[in-house]
């Protein structure tokens, strides 16, 4: 039988598990003598081992798929979410305690309430310090893979996003891509296996579902500009210190963001209008975003003279 552990459920996408890194190192400080294991997708295994605060990752797509048969944890830590669902997948592991935010279906449970208007990186630090656990928000940085670059220089761009709501159209990424190579970048497009269509269109080598999870990683880190939305690449671009440029909405960026103090080096685009997050068609704020004004501020990252480039 399996030494008790830590467990942590955070059965969610990339960028969710690289913000949630402060956590896991809050809670790997906290737990020095104890393994801490990661329910989350399998496919990020690379990433969380990487880390550096993750013992095992247990293969979770999602809630209603946990799966422990091991004895019960010392600790069970509830990253996932607010809901119910996260909250019952974890008793159900019948943890010695359960670190989670407050939920009026479980009235006993003593844990901070869920607030609105905070960084993501924070709220689960915010999580653990309401339990007497340290963690800093900021702690974001990742050690580079030790795997080559697939394209050592490159300026990425990254076309897609988990929803439509969150995509920049296309061809507004094609024209940007255009315009760099034309000043002498090489260009590299990124996205998993269902995206090579939309990354074809973009112009450039295209890279999409034709890289590990580390070598996308240190193609990032060793990348002379990162150009995307709201996604797990442009977390994968604070985690490095990659210079990016961040085209965002409708989530606003203090929610998901860069943190504060980088925004010399990750720059983010935002209309400042709020809306859906989960449609299917572009956000309308998300639209009002030129690529002019997304080139202008690529050029002043990557040290190129702005010119006659207007804001779009």
């Amino acid at each position: 039988m399996a030494v008790s552990r830590v467990l942590v459920l955070r059965a969610l996408g990339m960028g969710d598990l690289l913000v949630s890194v402060p956590a896991l190192r809050g809670l790997r400080a906290a737990f020095p003598a104890t393994g801490i294991t990661l329910a989350a997708p399998e496919g990020l295994r690379e990433l969380a081992e990487l880390t550096g605060a993750v013992d095992e990752l247990l293969p979770t797509s999602g809630l209603g798929e946990l799966r422990w048969r091991h004895e019960p944890p010392a600790v069970a830590v509830n990253l996932h979410g607010s809901g119910p669902q996260s909250v019952a997948d974890l008793m159900a592991t019948r943890p010695a305690r359960l670190l989670t935010h407050a939920h009026s279906d479980y009235p006993a449970i003593d844990g901070p309430r869920w607030g609105t208007g905070v960084h993501e990186a924070r709220r689960w630090c915010d999580l653990l310090e309401h339990y007497g656990i340290p963690a800093d928000p900021a702690d974001l940085t990742l050690p580079r893979p030790h795997v080559p670059s697939p394209a050592p220089g490159a300026v990425v761009i990254h076309p897609g996003a988990a929803y439509g709501a969150r995509r920049w159209p296309v061809d507004r990424y094609a024209r940007v891509a255009k315009t760099l190579a034309a000043r002498g970048h090489r260009i590299v497009v990124t996205g998993d296996a269902g995206e090579r269509e939309l990354a074809g269109a973009v112009g450039g080598e295209v890279l999409a579902g034709r890289t590990t999870l580390s070598e996308l990683a240190a193609l990032i880190a060793d990348a002379t500009l990162v150009v995307c939305g709201d996604t797990g690449v442009g977390h994968l671009a604070t985690a490095y210190g990659t210079p990016s440029v961040l085209v965002f909405g409708p989530v606003p960026p203090w929610q998901w963001g860069p943190p504060p103090g980088t925004e010399k080096r990750h720059v983010v685009v935002w209309s400042g209008r709020e809306g859906p997050a989960f449609t299917d068609e572009p956000d309308a704020g998300l639209l009002r975003i030129g690529e002019n004004r997304v080139l202008e501020e690529a050029e002043v990252l990557i040290g190129r003279p702005q010119g006659t480039v207007r804001r779009g």
